[in-house]
């Protein structure tokens, strides 16, 4: 598979909508997406997969609630339900696709479902990235709280901002964040995202997705911690926390860089994770 592709496969009694390429023979390394308005895979990896696709079986898919996976009639209560469900979708993606193993990488809520991933099957993973991730945040910054109640009055302007907060230089994408905001926004308004996204953020708190500190310590799996140290979303203290406690961990710290080290920072994250996951890290 030289492209990468699109397709839906079936997980469970919904269909995910996954971004896929390289042999799938080779290694595998499923890329979970974060969590603000009008996030899909392609949103979050679409400039990433390309450069992993030669050497590793790439796999990105839409998470549960959000963008183009197939969305519930009947919505998880709380919290950590939408979480279980979360860990299912995944585990049932690498059935239907014949992996055995995989890597990860998690970018923010992607990173604190890597975690819960790590606590409910540890022996389905091996190498692990998790990107500017929670697991160890227990108050929102005020900048969280503005994504998770955006769904109550959706608004280009406000969008925009939103966006622009996800990084520390928004000149980075300069005219791409227009383009950006027009896109993210109109999958955003589709009733069913829009649905799945307020009754997500209206009935989830962020002790939900604490990851405890004796499920931590029994992580032993290879894990890189990448954090933007200006990171208004998830603060570096969430990563510093979760390194407290994981017994095989290196934290890796980008000056200049917000929430999007894969974005402001991207040669540095694709020459980091590469080498990673190549054990040349």
């Amino acid at each position: 598979m030289t492209e990468v592709i699109s397709r839906k496969v079936q997980t469970g009694n919904y269909q995910t909508f996954i971004h896929e390429g390289g042999e799938s023979a080779s290694e595998t390394i499923i890329f979970l997406h974060g969590s603000g308005p009008g996030v899909s895979a392609k949103s979050n990896w679409q400039h990433i997969l390309p450069h992993f696709k030669g050497n590793f079986h790439v796999v990105a898919p839409d998470i549960f609630g959000f963008a183009n996976t197939d969305h519930p009639e009947t919505y998880p209560k709380n919290g950590a339900e939408w979480m279980n469900e979360r860990i299912k979708q995944v585990l049932a993606l690498m059935d239907e696709l014949g992996v055995e193993k995989a890597h990860l990488v998690g970018n923010s809520l992607g990173g604190v479902i890597a975690l819960h991933l790590l606590m409910y099957a540890p022996e389905r993973f091996d190498r692990v990235v998790l990107m500017g991730a929670g697991g160890g945040l227990t108050e929102p910054t005020p900048e969280l709280a503005k994504l998770a109640n955006f769904h109550k009055d959706p608004n280009p302007i406000a969008f925009k901002n939103l966006l622009s907060w996800f990084l520390y230089d928004q000149s980075v994408l300069e005219d791409e964040l227009e383009q950006i905001v027009a896109e993210r926004l109109e999958l955003f308004l589709k009733p069913e995202v829009r649905r799945s996204y307020e009754e997500n953020f209206s009935k989830s708190h962020l002790s939900d997705m604490l990851v405890p500190p004796s499920a931590l310590k029994q992580m032993n799996h290879s894990i890189l911690l990448i954090h933007g140290h200006a990171d208004r979303f998830v603060p570096l203290q969430s990563s510093l926390y979760v390194m407290d406690y994981l017994p095989n961990a290196q934290l890796h710290i980008f000056k200049r860089c917000g929430h999007w080290a894969q974005v402001e920072q991207k040669e540095r994250f694709v020459k980091l994770t590469l080498n990673f996951f190549n054990g040349e890290l």
